[in-house]
């Protein structure tokens, strides 16, 4: 589990393929301050784990549904990514709650400066739009962001200073692709509020509301 708040951005140094997948390098320096072989670490907002690691950066794995989900299956040598370790039970949640579980590929179809603050906007698969809301939160490569506006599944977001220079946001252009993740508790309710308990599927309707006591 992790908080979106990115403790540092690194450069993919080295890629390989291996059977069904690509091993990769990444560069890193606060990262290794406290890593061990099996850790989890949010990399552009996909939770993979560490297999190796020296003194310059380590090595992760992305096969199968990481290549088919993210922007990991077009990923390239001096890449600059977003930096997250797991969070510890003591830690204080910065961000909201973050799986690394991508959901889909979105892509920015603006970014814009406004005063100090950067305006981002971003094209998000359609059928995440559901679990979109104005001033919900939102996952984008890894970042805890929180959606200022939206039309469909076109979000606004605003970027301020601090996260606009600690983040990858700042290398990217019109076009990129990022790696979207929705907030999880919406798909908790969502399965919560149209199934009962037979698995049937289950309309949300005012005489439903009224069955269970609203």
């Amino acid at each position: 589990m992790f908080t979106g708040i990115i403790e540092e951005i690194a450069q993919i140094e080295k890629t390989k393929p291996i059977a069904g997948g690509l091993s990769i390098k990444i560069g890193a320096n606060k990262i290794l301050e406290d890593i061990s072989v099996n850790d989890s670490i949010c990399i552009d907002g996909v939770c993979l784990t560490v297999t190796n690691f020296d003194n310059s950066g380590f090595w992760v794995d992305a096969v199968g549904a990481t290549l088919e989900k993210s922007t990991f299956a077009s990923v390239k040598p001096s890449s600059y990514v977003n930096l997250e370790r797991s969070v510890r039970l003591n830690d204080r949640l910065g961000g909201h709650l973050v799986q690394g579980h991508v959901n889909g590929i979105g892509t920015i179809s603006e970014i814009k400066k406004l005063g100090e603050n950067y305006l981002l906007q971003i094209t998000v698969p359609e059928n995440l739009e559901r679990y979109l809301i104005k001033e919900g939160s939102i996952a984008v490569s890894g970042i805890s962001l929180t959606i200022s506006d939206l039309d469909k599944n076109l979000i606004s977001i605003s970027v301020i200073p601090h996260t606009w220079q600690n983040t990858n946001l700042r290398h990217k252009k019109v076009n990129d692709k990022v790696n979207i993740e929705i907030d999880v508790l919406a798909k908790y309710v969502e399965k919560l509020l149209t199934k009962d308990n037979s698995g049937s599927e289950k309309n949300i309707t005012e005489n439903w509301l009224k069955e269970i006591g609203y």
